[in-house]
């Protein structure tokens, strides 16, 4: 799941996904909020789900668990 989530996040930023697993922390590579809510949109579109304004999404890892923790409710 965190190569699907990569791959999106590489999609939306042309970010190389070494430097991705590397840093992680999407402020910390340039991204602007703008950005942020472009790749919200690829996620929520490729899972079928929705992410809360509320839900802290800074880092691959906050998409990658959010998105693992809601398909895994959404399957049971």
């Amino acid at each position: 799941m965190q190569n699907e989530v990569v791959n999106i996040i590489t999609s939306v930023t042309n970010i190389n996904p070494n430097r991705l697993l590397k840093v992680r922390d999407l402020t910390r590579l340039g991204l602007d909020i703008i950005d942020v809510v472009d790749i919200i949109l690829k996620v929520e579109k490729t899972y079928q789900l929705t992410i809360p304004d509320e839900v802290p999404v800074y880092t691959v890892d906050d998409f990658v668990n959010y998105v693992y923790t809601h398909t895994f409710k959404k399957a049971s």
